[in-house]
């Protein structure tokens, strides 16, 4: 039995800054821990399985049925996916200002529905289609989808988007928010969770790019679009189920707010006299207690607390005479800033590796579409290439969390094994082998179309796409050890009230990779073309194009991004529990 005090709560068996689904406190024992962690797992399943199942074939889609040139379908691709992951910042915001990641899940998911139900509606009824028709080289090109048509086809894809955007921006933040930070069991569970999580979207994503993507190519995309739809609508009661197990973090208010303030009093301050009587120091003693628990001074009492010398310039938002009354900041407020800002260059790095990741569901595809896709009897679809790397993530993410972690542990005498900035350091590396491999595979593909004398033609060229599985076995990879160490590396170095924003960052960056992706398919072209050659990655047949050179192009920027990383990743000082560094 619970000792009640006045709140009817006794404040030892609290969840400090945590409610449940009912908005009253959460409790030690009932509320959190590994098994309400496990509905999140169930639901991401379901959840990457909607979103893939589209995502993974839908350049196929646009380009069969809604007849757009293979460029401009693979920059309709990533443009739908950059927004998607985009949007995920919208849905970390909202989570640390106004609403619980819990709500947020729920909106989102349903908006999804809604979106998913109207490509579903498209795909099943032919009027709503551009005319079907056979393409070929002698032919007049087919008739692009305009109007009315895409319309529909674009506000069903970007309602998608939206609700993808906010399920990415909350869902794992939710999870890992079950566990107990405080305790190095609760930590390690943290960290296992994160590796499971990664496991989860990409049983979800099996699914997609087996079962899924083979109903779509053979039965019809509306049956396709109808599996995802009921794949998302079952996720909503699966989350609801967890209801009375979750801990819901109670939002801080508008961390994009913190910022701003700080980075204003910082400039306007800097007339403000510097004396050593002038810097104000108003915080309790131990700062990783206010970050976690975001109480301030009238609780704990002023103490003497002085600024660390990092980032000194943003020390002058803190000073007993502010420039202006609404701009005065405190010292927890100025080290909060100081922390996003160390992380942004590691942000920035991951953005050239998922504009790799991005031919996956572009070019990749189109290239295997070419190709033998024959398994004895069996007609593989090119879009079911992602089974590899996924297969192999399902595989490495259990034997890294339960054999590499534990004997790296054992070797480094460190809690986390391997930390996070080598893990997401591994995936860069390998996604510069992927890109060279990547070119040398579209140079072996060139070569047989060339000799069979099908380099104009439809037909399906006498090599394996066998061959292509290589490039997405080291993309996947690096997209394993990357997604799951900036995952756990933005949620366990940001403070409590930023972290659905900080954790969105790793979306952001596949978001930002996918833009980057059609902007150097665009620049390419333009370069290209402006020297009085034909473009490389222009034409109605993706034999036209040279592939190979945009490879080499993407394996180099590669090479520069990896070395970047390393001089911010060699500089990064992690914050330890309890102090700042």
């Amino acid at each position: 039995m619970f000792f009640l005090q006045e709140d009817g709560v006794n404040q030892e068996t609290k969840w400090e800054g945590y409610a449940d689904w009912r908005n009253r406190p959460a409790l030690k024992g009932i509320h959190g821990g590994v098994f309400a962690a496990s509905f999140v797992l169930v639901v991401e399943v379901l959840e990457n399985l909607a979103y893939l199942a589209n995502a993974s074939n839908l350049v196929m889609y646009l380009s069969k049925y809604m007849h757009l040139s293979p460029s401009k379908s693979a920059n309709n691709v990533t443009n739908f996916m950059g927004t998607a992951f985009l949007l995920a910042l919208l849905g970390g915001f909202l989570s640390d200002t106004f609403i619980t990641t819990y709500h947020i899940y729920l909106i989102s998911a349903f908006i999804e529905f809604l979106g998913l139900i109207i490509l579903t509606i498209q795909a099943r009824t032919p009027s709503l289609k551009p005319p079907s028709c056979r393409p070929s080289a002698s032919s007049i090109p087919c008739e692009e989808v305009s109007g009315a048509k895409a319309g529909m086809l674009f506000i069903g894809l970007y309602l998608v988007a939206l609700g993808i955007g906010g399920i990415k921006g909350s869902l794992p933040t939710h999870g890992a928010e079950q566990f107990d930070e405080t305790t190095p069991k609760g930590r390690k569970q943290r960290s296992t969770f994160f590796n499971y999580f990664v496991f989860s979207l990409s049983f979800g994503a099996l699914i997609a790019v087996t079962f899924v993507v083979w109903i779509e190519d053979n039965k019809g995309w509306e049956w396709g679009f109808a599996i995802s739809t009921i794949s998302i609508l079952l996720s909503i009661p699966i989350f609801l189920a967890g209801s009375m197990f979750y801990r819901n973090k109670i939002p801080f208010g508008s961390p994009l707010t913190t910022i701003c303030k700080v980075l204003v009093a910082a400039k306007m301050n800097s007339c403000v006299s510097r004396s050593p009587s002038n810097v104000i120091v108003n915080l309790a003693a131990s700062p990783s207690y206010q970050i976690e628990t975001g109480k301030g001074t009238e609780e704990n009492g002023k103490q003497n607390q002085i600024p660390t010398n990092s980032l000194k310039f943003l020390n002058r938002a803190v000073v007993n005479s502010p420039a202006c009354p609404a701009l005065e900041c405190s010292v927890q407020q100025v080290e909060e800033v100081k922390i996003v800002l160390k992380i942004l260059p590691i942000f920035a790095c991951t953005i050239v590796l998922n504009c790799c990741l991005a031919q996956l569901s572009t070019f990749s595809v189109e290239q295997a579409a070419t190709m033998n896709t024959k398994l004895g009897s069996l007609k593989i679809p090119p879009a079911s290439l992602p089974v590899f790397p996924v297969v192999f993530i399902m595989i490495l993410a259990p034997v890294y969390d339960h054999f590499i972690i534990p004997f790296a542990r054992r070797l480094t005498k460190t809690e986390t094994g391997i930390s996070q900035l080598q893990r997401i350091g591994i995936g860069l590396f390998l996604s510069t082998i992927a890109m060279a491999v990547a070119a040398l595979i579209e140079i072996k593909r060139k070569r047989v179309a060339i000799s069979s004398g099908l380099l104009d033609s439809n037909s399906p060229l006498p090599i394996t796409f066998f061959w292509i599985a290589l490039q997405y076995l080291f993309l996947g990879s690096a997209d394993l050890f990357t997604l799951a160490g900036l995952l756990e590396f933005f949620f366990t170095e940001t403070p409590s009230s930023m972290r659905s924003l900080a954790t969105s960052l790793c979306w952001a960056s596949l978001a930002m990779g996918y833009y980057l992706s059609s902007v150097i398919v665009s620049i390419v072209n333009n370069v290209t073309e402006s020297s009085g050659n034909k473009p490389w990655l222009s034409g109605h047949t993706i034999n036209g194009y040279r592939l190979d050179r945009f490879y080499w192009l993407m394996c180099v920027l590669s090479v520069l991004n990896f070395m970047h990383y390393l001089f911010w990743a060699m500089r990064y000082k992690y914050i330890s529990v309890g102090s700042y560094k």
